[in-house]
C-alpha cells in the first residue's frame, strides 16, 4: 500500500510539474503573440501618423511665417488704409490663421504648441502695442517701422520655429 502511495504520489507531482511547465509555456507563448500584435499595430499607427504629424509641422512652420512681421505687413498693407485698418486688419489676420491652424496642436508636443501660441500672442500685441504708440492719423508705414523695430529686437516667430526645428530632429532626424 505504500508503494502504491507512492508511486501515486510521484505519478501526480510529476503530472503537477508538467502541468505548470506546459502552462507556462503556452502563457509565455499568448503574451509573446500579444507583444507581437500590439509592436504590429504601433508600427502601423507610426506609418499613418508620421506623415500627418510632419504636415502638422509643416503647416505651423507656414503659419508661423505668414505672422511673421514681414510677410503680415507685406500681406495686409493696401494703398489708401489708415493706421486703424490696417491694425485691425493684422491683427484679425493673425487670428484667422491661428483658427485655420488650431486642429494641428493634436499632432504637437504641448510644449511646441505653447511656443506657438505664445508667438501668435507675441505678435498680436506687438502690431497694437506699435499701434497704440502712434496717433490715429499717422501714417500706416510708421506702424510697419514700429513692428518692425520691435520684432528686430525680439522675433517671437523665429523663437518658436527654432523650437519646433529642435523638437523635429529629436523626433525624425
Amino acid at each position: 500500500m505504500i508503494i502504491v502511495f507512492a508511486v501515486l504520489a510521484s505519478v501526480a507531482v510529476t503530472g503537477w510539474v508538467v502541468y505548470m511547465l506546459v502552462k507556462r509555456y503556452f502563457d509565455n507563448e499568448q503574451k509573446e503573440r500579444l507583444l507581437r500584435i500590439k509592436m504590429d499595430e504601433r508600427a502601423e499607427t507610426l506609418r499613418v501618423v508620421t506623415p500627418i504629424r510632419l504636415q502638422a509641422y509643416e503647416r505651423m512652420a507656414l503659419f508661423l511665417e505668414r505672422i511673421s512681421p514681414d510677410s503680415l505687413v507685406l500681406r495686409c498693407w493696401q494703398p489708401g488704409m489708415d493706421l486703424k485698418l490696417l491694425q485691425g486688419v493684422m491683427t484679425k489676420n493673425i487670428r484667422d490663421e491661428w483658427e485655420h491652424n488650431l486642429s494641428q496642436q493634436v499632432y504637437l508636443s504641448t510644449e511646441l504648441w505653447t511656443r506657438i501660441r505664445e508667438a501668435k500672442d507675441e505678435m498680436t500685441s506687438l502690431v497694437n502695442s506699435a499701434a497704440v504708440s502712434l496717433p490715429d492719423t499717422d501714417d500706416p508705414t510708421r506702424l510697419a517701422a514700429g513692428i518692425f523695430a520691435s520684432a528686430a529686437k525680439h522675433s517671437p516667430c523665429e523663437a518658436a520655429l527654432e523650437a519646433m526645428h529642435k523638437e523635429i530632429n529629436e523626433l525624425f532626424g
